[in-house]
């Protein structure tokens, strides 16, 4: 989720209270936290209710929205739930485990917390605490190109071995840095994004005033008063900027420059060439995140990538596309044997993980999920988030009558509730994505106008199951 503005406005606000803040005789109205019995949290929701109080409207919007209609964005989670599982009994259920591997990799359960931006701004230090949340808990954690905290903090702080996100920029000695960076960081997977080459118009953001200069309105400003333990966090660190951009690329030595800087490098020539140079600039494990299409599926897994992620970066690109789960039957049909496959996008409970691997996902991406729980709690919520999910998966795999989920697929699911992908496995076999396929491997830079061609057929539907 990138942008560079909403840092500079965070900035902006939190000093122009500071002084206010700093005298507990000026504090405004609701700074003093009340003593009340707190609602057990049982679901993730909990956490979303609590997150909206806590975290000022500007950067909950943020989070919670999605390109033009939103449509794609409410499709992520709702199409989760159209899935039915089918209930077992008399089973033995003893001994369970939902323990797995990614990328080879020992993980407590197939999920890992997702690459977002601007986490550090979320909670304060965020990036550094949910870093060391996933840790403890046994996942792995992916941090953003576009963080508050810098790859060198979180190395730092968690002195475990973590994921970096890429967003390929035009300044490829900036990248080239960035990667040497992340390889002296100990970092153990690069997740290569590739659907973000321009920047998708999300309404909220240009309403509250996150545009580019950036420019505070007063209802933010009123708003982030009433947010005083957030801005308290805040104003304790010393990380409030984009620490993997300012005072690392070109021309960005502080905050004023990094707006004009970022609306600028997202790079929109990135094509299948660029993968495979920064696969031999990375030389480790690969990951290539934005996949929604059969056709670029089967590039993904010819580029010699270790895995894939079926997304549609949480809705925020492309308003009108399939979601996430929709997708994800046809490529884990195409290509799951030969890569592992992984989803994001709309995942919010246990049962969306069970119902993700059952379509053939090897493993799952978590974000907002995440944020709601850092932005409620800081380092406790998301651990709270992955308890959550972990026995919202384990039981639900108990209930459709299995103990082990490796053993987990489409047979815990009710027939006609789920996409099986048909139309979009029989849109990569149409005559234009043959010729797309062709020129995707063949002149990697023309395969977005090939793919365009194809694209208007390429929208699943679900259908019936087999």
């Amino acid at each position: 989720m990138p942008s560079g503005a909403p840092c500079q406005v965070a900035a902006d606000l939190v000093d122009a209270l500071a002084s206010g803040l700093r005298s507990p005789g000026r504090v405004g109205p609701g700074a003093s936290p009340r003593c009340r019995a707190m609602t057990p949290i049982t679901c993730i929701e909990d956490l979303h209710r609590i997150y909206r109080r806590r975290v000022p409207r500007m950067f909950v919007d943020y989070c919670d929205s999605g390109s033009w209609t939103e449509s794609t964005y409410r499709a992520n989670e709702a199409d989760f739930g159209r899935i039915k599982l089918r209930q077992r009994v008399a089973v033995n259920l003893e001994n369970r485990s939902v323990r797995s591997t990614m990328l080879g990799q020992d993980v407590a359960m197939p999920v890992a917390i997702a690459p977002t931006g601007l986490t550090g701004m979320q909670h304060a230090d965020g990036e550094m605490l949910a870093a060391r949340a996933a840790a403890a808990f046994g996942v792995p954690f992916t941090l953003s190109t576009m963080s508050v905290c810098s790859i060198e903090d979180v190395a730092a702080f968690t002195g475990k071995p973590f994921w970096f996100q890429l967003y390929v920029m035009k300044d490829r000695d900036y990248i080239e840095r960035l990667i040497d960076r992340a390889k002296a960081a100990r970092c153990s997977a690069l997740v290569l994004t590739l659907d973000l080459q321009i920047l998708g118009q999300r309404h909220k953001d240009i309403k509250n005033g996150l545009s580019v200069p950036p420019k505070p309105t007063l209802p933010n400003m009123v708003n982030l008063a009433t947010k005083l333990q957030w801005c308290l966090k805040m104003l304790g660190t010393k990380r409030r900027s984009f620490g993997n951009v300012v005072g690392h690329a070109k021309g960005v030595a502080d905050m004023s420059s990094l707006s004009s800087w970022t609306a600028q490098q997202f790079d929109p020539a990135l094509n299948w060439n660029d993968v495979e140079w920064i696969k031999k600039r990375w030389g480790g494990k690969l990951i290539l995140k934005g996949i929604l299409d059969v056709e670029d599926a089967r590039l993904a897994r010819d580029s010699g990538a270790d895995a894939l992620v079926v997304s549609n970066h949480g809705g925020r690109q492309l308003d009108g596309a399939s979601s996430s789960i929709e997708a994800l039957p046809a490529i884990a049909d195409a290509v799951g044997r030969d890569i592992e496959v992984w989803i994001d996008g709309g995942i919010r409970s246990g049962q969306d993980v069970l119902k993700a691997v059952a379509l053939g996902a090897k493993g799952t991406m978590i974000g907002r999920a995440f944020l709601y729980g850092l932005g409620a709690m800081g380092e406790a919520g998301v651990t709270k988030v992955l308890q959550i999910i972990h026995r919202e998966l384990d039981l639900t795999m108990a209930f459709c009558g299995l103990r082990d989920i490796a053993d987990v697929d489409r047979r815990i699911l009710v027939p006609g509730t789920y996409p099986t992908g048909e139309a979009l496995t029989a849109a990569a076999r149409s005559p234009n994505a043959a010729v797309s396929a062709a020129q995707g491997a063949a002149a990697s830079s023309a395969a977005p106008a090939a793919l365009s061609a194809a694209h208007p057929a390429a929208r699943p539907q679900a259908v019936q199951a087999r």
